[in-house]
C-alpha cells in the first residue's frame, strides 16, 4: 500500500523542507489538541474537591486562549505547506506528461488512445495529488495523533483502562487491510472505464458531422449510454466498498466507548481514577474517532494513488522511437540530401512501404513526388521528418547520416504542410504565426498573397483576428490548406514539404500559388507530393512511386517522352481539365 510513497520519493526529496515543516507542524498541533481535555478533567476535579479559585480559573482560561492562538498559526503552517506541496506535485506531473507526449513518436499514439491519455492527465493526476496532500495528513493523524492520544490515556490516566478500551483495534486493522485490496482493484477498473468513455466522447464530438450524415445519433447515444452505465457501475462498486469503512469504524469506536465508559465507571467507584480522569478519558476516546477514520481514508487514498501512479508510469516509461545521438553533429545549411538504397517498413505493418529508394536532392531544387494513393509519398517525407526509427540504407544530409543530428536541428530546417491540416482554436493570426514567432503585418500580407489567401481573410468577420474554431471548423477545406501553407511559408524554411497540400483548391488558385512559390523559394529546397500533376510540372526532378518503389524519374519533359504512368496520367488530367472548362 505504502509503495506509492516510494514511487513519489523523487518529489519528496526535492521538497523535503516543505514536507518537514508540514509534518512537524502537524505533530505540534496534535500535541496541542491533547491539552484542553486534560485541562477540562483537572477543572472538574478542582470543582469536585472545592479547590477551584478565581485565580486558577483565569489561568485555565488564559491557557485555553493561548492554545487557540498558537494552534491557529501552526495549523495555517501545515495546511499551506502540505496542500501547496500536493498542488506542486500535480503541476510537475502534468508538465512531465505533456513534455513526454510532445517527445513521443506516431507509434506511441497508435498504441495509446487520446481519451485514455486525457484520463491519465486529469483524474489520475488528481488522485496522485491527493496522495501527497490528504494522504500525508491521514498518515500523520492515523499514526502520530493516535499514538499521542493513547500515550496520554495510558500515562496520565490508566494503562489498564486504555488497553481494555483498545481491544477492537486489531480487528479494525485486519478489516481495513482487506478493504484496501478490494478498493485498489475496483478503482483501477473504474479508471479504465472512464478512459474508454473519454475516448468515445472525444471521437463522437470530432465525428459529429459524420454521425449526423449517416443518421446514427440514436446508435451513438445508445453506445454512449452503455459506456456511461459501465463507468457508473464501476465507480458505484468503489463507493460501495468505501461506504463500508465508516460504519465499520463507528461500530468499533462504539464498542471502545462502551468498554471505556463501563470499565472506567467501575474504576471510579474503586477510587482508581477520578471523575475528571474519566471525563478526560472519554474525550480522548472521542478524539480517537478521527485517527481511526483516518486509517480508512489513508487506505482509500493510498490505493487510489497507487493505482493512478501505476497508470501514469505506464505512459512515462514508454520511450520515444527517435532520440538525440550522444554526440550530435551540426551544419549551417542542408546543401544536399541523399537517399541511398533506403527501405522502410512501419512497425505494425508487414512488407516494405519503401524499397531501395535512391534519390539526390540539391539545395534550391524543387522535387515532385507522384503516384497512386498508398504508393509511399507521405512515408518518404516521414523519413526526413524522423518520425520513425532510421530506415534501412543511408539517408544523409551533407554526407552526414540524418540520425547523427539532433531532432530539433533537422526539424528546424523543415516547413511541413501535411495532408491533414491541424489548426488550433485560436485566431487566424495566431495560427499563422505558430512556429515562426512575431512577424510584421507586411510580412504576413506578403505570405497571404503568396498563398492566395488575402481576399479570404479580408472577407472574414474580424479578418486576422477571427477565431477559427476547433480544428478550423469555421474555414473551408481549401482555406484550411492555404492557412497551413501560409504558416509554413512564414517560417521561411530551408526545406518546404507540401504533402498533397493543394488538393482542395481549384486549378487557377493552384497555378497562382505555384507561381509565387517558384518566385519566392529561389535557392531553397521544395518537395511537393501531389495527385494533380500540374502541381509538379515545374519541378527540377520528378519521381513516380509505385508500391514504395521508384518506377520513373526525370523532369516533366523527360517523363512525357518515356510513355509511362506519368504521361498517361498527365494526359488524362489535361483532358478532364478541358472538359471542365
Amino acid at each position: 500500500m505504502f509503495s506509492v510513497f516510494n514511487k513519489l520519493s523523487w518529489f519528496f526529496k526535492q521538497h523535503w523542507g516543505r514536507y518537514t515543516i508540514a509534518i512537524i507542524a502537524l505533530m505540534i498541533v496534535s500535541f496541542i489538541d491533547l491539552v484542553p481535555p486534560k485541562l477540562v478533567g483537572m477543572t472538574i476535579d478542582l470543582i469536585q474537591f472545592g479547590q477551584l479559585t478565581a485565580t486558577k480559573l483565569y489561568q485555565i482560561i488564559f491557557i485555553f486562549v493561548g492554545l487557540i492562538v498558537v494552534s491557529y498559526g501552526v495549523m495555517f503552517l501545515w495546511d499551506y505547506n502540505l496542500f501547496g506541496g500536493s498542488l506542486l506535485l500535480e503541476r510537475k506531473m502534468r508538465s512531465r506528461l505533456m513534455g513526454h507526449f510532445l517527445k513521443m513518436s506516431p507509434r506511441f499514439y497508435g498504441k495509446n488512445r487520446t481519451g485514455d491519455l486525457m484520463a491519465r492527465s486529469t483524474n489520475d493526476l488528481r488522485a496522485i495529488s491527493m496522495t501527497a496532500g490528504f494522504g500525508i495528513l491521514t498518515l500523520v493523524d492515523s499514526t502520530v495523533l493516535m499514538s499521542f492520544i493513547i500515550l496520554m490515556m495510558g500515562f496520565t490516566i490508566s494503562w489498564k483502562l486504555t488497553l481494555v478500551s483498545l481491544i477492537p483495534m486489531p480487528i479494525m486493522a485486519i478489516i481495513v487491510h482487506k478493504y484496501g485490496k478490494i478498493i485498489h482493484n475496483r478503482f483501477t477498473a473504474a479508471q479504465s472505464a472512464f478512459s474508454e468513455l473519454n475516448n468515445y466522447t472525444l471521437e463522437s464530438i470530432r465525428g459529429v458531422r459524420v454521425i449526423r450524415a449517416f443518421v446514427q445519433e440514436k446508435q451513438d447515444l445508445k453506445q454512449f449510454a452503455e459506456l456511461t452505465e459501465d463507468v457508473y457501475q464501476k465507480n458505484k462498486a468503489v463507493a460501495q466498498m468505501e461506504a463500508f469503512f465508516e460504519p465499520t469504524i463507528k461500530i468499533l469506536v462504539g464498542i471502545s466507548y462502551t468498554i471505556g465508559l463501563g470499565f472506567g465507571t467501575l474504576m471510579v467507584f474503586e477510587n482508581q481514577i477520578t471523575i475528571g480522569d474519566l471525563v478526560t478519558f472519554n474525550v480522548y476516546l472521542g478524539m480517537l474517532i478521527w485517527p481511526m477514520f483516518a486509517i480508512g481514508e489513508l487506505i482509500n487514498v493510498m490505493q487510489r494513488g497507487n493505482a493512478s501512479i501505476d497508470r501514469v508510469n505506464k505512459v512515462l516509461v514508454q520511450q520515444p522511437d527517435i532520440q538525440d545521438p550522444p554526440h550530435p553533429k551540426t551544419i549551417n545549411v542542408p546543401e544536399q540530401i541523399v537517399f541511398k538504397n533506403v527501405s522502410f517498413t512501419y512497425p505494425s505493418a508487414s512488407g516494405q512501404q519503401l524499397a531501395h529508394i535512391n534519390l539526390t536532392i540539391d539545395r534550391g531544387q524543387t522535387v515532385g513526388i507522384v503516384g497512386k494513393t498508398g504508393s509511399g509519398k507521405t512515408t518518404l517525407f516521414k523519413q526526413l521528418l524522423r518520425e520513425y526509427v532510421p530506415p534501412e540504407g543511408e539517408l544523409t544530409v551533407n554526407g552526414i547520416p540524418i540520425q547523427d543530428f539532433r531532432l530539433d536541428e533537422t526539424r528546424s530546417w523543415i516547413g511541413y504542410v501535411p495532408q491533414e491540416h491541424v489548426l488550433f482554436s485560436k485566431t487566424v493570426k495566431e495560427n499563422l504565426l505558430f512556429g515562426s514567432g512575431d512577424k510584421s503585418i507586411e510580412e504576413i500580407n506578403t505570405i497571404l498573397t503568396s498563398a492566395s489567401l488575402k481576399a479570404d481573410i479580408e472577407a472574414l468577420p474580424k479578418g486576422l483576428d477571427t477565431i477559427v474554431g476547433e480544428s478550423g471548423v469555421t474555414l473551408s477545406g481549401g482555406q484550411k490548406q492555404r492557412v497551413s501553407l501560409a504558416r509554413a511559408l512564414l517560417m521561411d524554411p530551408e526545406i518546404l514539404i507540401l504533402d498533397d497540400s493543394l488538393s482542395a483548391v481549384d486549378g487557377k488558385t493552384e497555378a497562382n500559388i505555384l507561381a509565387h512559390l517558384i518566385k519566392e523559394r529561389q535557392g531553397k529546397t521544395t518537395l511537393i507530393a501531389a495527385h494533380r500533376l500540374s502541381a509538379v510540372k515545374h519541378a527540377d526532378q520528378i519521381i513516380v512511386l509505385k508500391d514504395g518503389v521508384i518506377t520513373e524519374h526525370g523532369t516533366h519533359d523527360e517523363l512525357m517522352q518515356q510513355g509511362g504512368w506519368y504521361q498517361e496520367q498527365f494526359n488524362i488530367q489535361q483532358m478532364e481539365r478541358k472538359v471542365d472548362e
